[in-house]
C-alpha cells in the first residue's frame, strides 16, 4: 500500500524527517525503504517465535489477538502499532472500509469469524481452507491498521494453520503469477463469495504439504 494514498492529519500521517515522504515516521529514524523493509521482516520473524509461545492448538482467536500481533510485530518500529487506522486507505481504485467504521467492524470479525472459525484443531484440508479464506478476506476488507495489514492477515493464518496441524505455510502461490487472481478473489469476498479464496489457500496448503514433505492437516 502506498503511504501517498492516505488522507490524515496527525501521526498516522506524517513521514519521517529526511526520508524525502517515502518512509512513514518510525520510532528508529529510519529514512531509507530498503532499510525499514528489512527492520518490518526482521521484526515480523521474531513475532511468529513469539506466537508459536503465546498461542496454543485449542484457542480461540480473537480481534484483541489480531491488534496484540501487530502490536508486537510493529511495536519497536511505529508508535501506532496495534491502534487502529485514523486514515482511510485505498489501493488501484479500492477503497477499504472507512476508518471510523474500523472499531466495530472488529469487533463484529471477532464475534462472527474468529469465535466461528477458530481453533483449528482438528479440521480437514477442506474446512482449513473456508476458514483461512473467510477470517483473512474479511481481515485484508477492514484493513484495520496503518500499515501491514497484508501481512498481519497472513500471520493469522498461519497461525490458525499451525493450529490444524499444518507446516508452517508458504504463501508463494499468492505472489508473482498467482497475485491477481489472489486481488481478485478479495474483491469477490465483498460479495460474500469466498470460493476463489478457498482455491488459492488450497493452492497455499498444497504448496506447503509438498515442500515440506508433509501428510499435514
Amino acid at each position: 500500500m502506498s503511504p501517498t494514498r492516505y488522507r490524515a492529519s496527525g501521526p498516522q500521517a506524517e513521514f519521517q524527517p529526511g526520508s524525502r515522504g517515502r518512509v512513514l515516521c518510525n520510532l528508529k529514524g529510519i529514512v531509507r525503504v530498503r532499510e525499514m523493509q528489512r527492520a518490518e521482516s526482521e521484526a515480523l520473524l521474531a513475532t511468529h517465535e513469539w506466537a508459536i509461545a503465546h498461542f496454543t492448538a485449542s484457542q480461540r482467536l480473537t480481534a484483541h489477538d489480531v491488534v496484540r500481533l501487530h502490536r508486537h510485530w510493529l511495536g519497536g518500529l511505529y508508535p501506532w502499532a496495534g491502534e487502529f487506522r485514523q486514515v482511510n486507505v485505498s489501493k488501484g481504485g479500492f477503497m477499504f472500509a472507512a476508518a471510523t467504521r474500523v472499531p466495530q467492524l472488529m469487533r463484529n470479525f471477532g464475534i462472527r469469524d474468529l469465535a466461528r472459525m477458530t481453533p483449528c484443531s482438528g479440521m480437514d484440508r477442506e474446512r482449513l481452507a473456508k476458514a483461512l479464506a473467510r477470517t483473512h478476506a474479511e481481515l485484508v476488507l477492514i484493513h484495520p491498521f496503518r500499515e501491514g495489514n497484508g501481512r498481519c492477515a497472513r500471520l493469522l493464518a498461519w497461525l490458525m494453520a499451525l493450529q490444524a496441524g499444518m507446516p508452517p505455510l508458504d504463501f508463494s502461490p499468492l505472489s508473482g503469477r498467482g497475485r491477481p487472481a489472489y486481488f481478485a478473489a478479495i474483491r469477490s469476498a465483498l460479495s460474500d463469495d469466498y470460493a476463489p479464496l478457498e482455491a488459492c489457500f488450497n493452492r497455499v496448503l498444497a504448496r506447503t504439504l509438498r515442500v515440506t514433505g508433509s501428510a499435514g492437516a
